[in-house]
């Protein structure tokens, strides 16, 4: 039996086209990853708001939702190099390759060194305890804070990239297993603070954005000294000539990544004006719960940018075809695991959290509605993503995000908190109508006009 199960398991992964089985590979070493993540990140929250309190921890929340805004100056490069390098990659063309790595690392570190000196001196002169709705205790502490986070931000900006090399290689499991490493120390700090360090917003931030930083270095250092040798950034290699080639792609994704942003990054900041910094952390509490499956989805569905982009440029429609159905039929079983978990959310809430938090549950019925609706439409975007036929999505995704805070604002006076997620979730509704339509036009060969654009 034994000896039968193995050899089952061994056909599982190696049987079919040579892109299946090593997104295949590359899925099940992310989910064992991302099992272990799940259970650091619910760890995590309940000790970090013992630690601080429920409005300090929505500070920190609201802060580093608000510093990711800063992620548009990377006027999308880091998406540009991650379609050019997968392109180089598949056409085993290394040296370019090592080209658009080099040039990309070197224009992101120039960025981030300008974001930084440009914040320094204009910090002195905002007001945080307005943009957060918190009392102003006269110390100008929170300007430091935010000093802090956003200099841990810009260093990220430039070492982030090796994530994108990775996905480029169609290898996410491992950066997942970086995001897990730098959570485990994370989780050992935030411990040690615990026991040494009486509740400190400050000391939080430090680990919370510091340490991840850290290990996302050293694993950077490891990656390009051994397996990712042939593409190590060098100083010799950098052309910007090769730089304009990832504008070209990556200018149509800098302004959807500002619309995205809009989308997923302003809810905290919407609800910390209506409600206060505390129901941030109400609102969060949800969505990691709810996350859970996101995730999962997540760890799925990154190998298949790269493979995309790979089918496509060889024309492989029918590989493309039968990966879009399998995933379709993930999307359907993940919707029923979401339905179930809003079912007994009030049961975890309080094992999780206990007290401390009190969750509604229109919210988690709200949750629950936003995360199958984002996943839906995220099937579609990844295919579009990883073929370049993002136009459609430009025009659209500007449209939504003109709408999308005042219809937040609008739902969330209307509803309440719950009616944040509801905003999006209508939006979503939208784009993956209009987005499942371009995907089918393209595999099909029908797409003309603005749908193969």
């Amino acid at each position: 039996m034994l000896q039968a199960l193995t050899i089952n398991i061994n056909r599982f992964f190696n049987k079919g086209h040579e892109r299946s089985v090593r997104a295949r590979k590359n899925i099940f070493r992310s989910v064992l990853l991302k099992v272990g993540s799940v259970v650091i990140t619910l760890v995590m929250i309940p000790l970090t708001i013992r630690y601080v309190n429920p409005t300090q921890y929505g500070i920190w929340l609201t802060l580093s939702s608000l510093i990711t805004w800063a992620a548009l100056f990377d006027m999308g490069l880091g998406n540009g190099l991650k379609n050019k390098l997968a392109e180089a990659i598949a056409l085993n063309q290394t040296e370019k390759g090592r080209v658009y790595v080099s040039s990309t690392y070197a224009i992101m570190a120039v960025i981030g060194l300008l974001m930084f000196v440009v914040f320094y001196f204009i910090n002195p002169f905002i007001k945080w305890t307005s943009v957060l709705n918190v009392p102003d205790d006269g110390s100008g502490s929170l300007n430091n804070i935010v000093l802090i986070i956003f200099a841990f931000f810009c260093f990220q900006f430039v070492i982030q990239l090796i994530n994108t090399v990775l996905a480029a290689n169609q290898q996410p499991a491992k950066t997942a297993q970086l995001n897990l490493v730098g959570q485990v120390c994370s989780l050992i700090a935030i411990l040690l603070l615990i026991k040494l360090v009486p509740g400190s917003l400050t000391w939080l931030v430090m680990v919370m954005a510091g340490v991840p930083l850290l290990v996302l270095l050293g694993g950077s250092i490891l990656a390009f000294k051994g397996d990712y040798r042939s593409l190590a950034p060098a100083i010799s290699v950098i052309n910007f000539k090769s730089a304009r080639q990832m504008l070209s792609v990556g200018s149509t994704f800098f302004i959807i990544q500002i619309c995205a942003l809009v989308m997923y990054e302003s809810d905290n900041m919407v609800i910390t004006q209506l409600f206060g910094p505390k129901e941030v952390t109400t609102f969060n509490i949800a969505y990691r719960l709810f996350s859970v499956v996101l995730m999962f989805f997540v760890v799925v569905i990154t190998p298949f940018w790269s493979a995309f982009t790979e089918a496509f440029t060889k024309n492989e429609f029918e590989w493309i075809k039968n990966a879009l159905a399998r995933i379709n039929k993930l999307w359907i079983g993940l919707s029923l695991c979401t339905v179930v978990l809003t079912a007994i959310s009030p049961w975890v809430y309080d094992v999780w959290v206990g007290k401390s938090v009190s969750v509604p549950f229109s919210l988690s019925i709200a949750m629950c509605i936003y995360i199958i609706t984002l996943i839906y439409q995220a099937i579609h975007v990844q295919f579009l993503n990883g073929i370049g036929k993002i136009k459609l999505q430009l025009y659209l995704g500007v449209g939504t995000s003109v709408i999308n805070i005042p219809l937040s604002i609008l739902m969330g006076k209307w509803i309440g908190v719950a009616g944040i997620p509801i905003a999006n979730a209508l939006i979503f509704v939208i784009m993956g109508i209009v987005f499942s339509t371009q995907t089918n036009r393209i595999i099909n060969r029908t797409a003309t006009g603005i749908f193969n654009r």
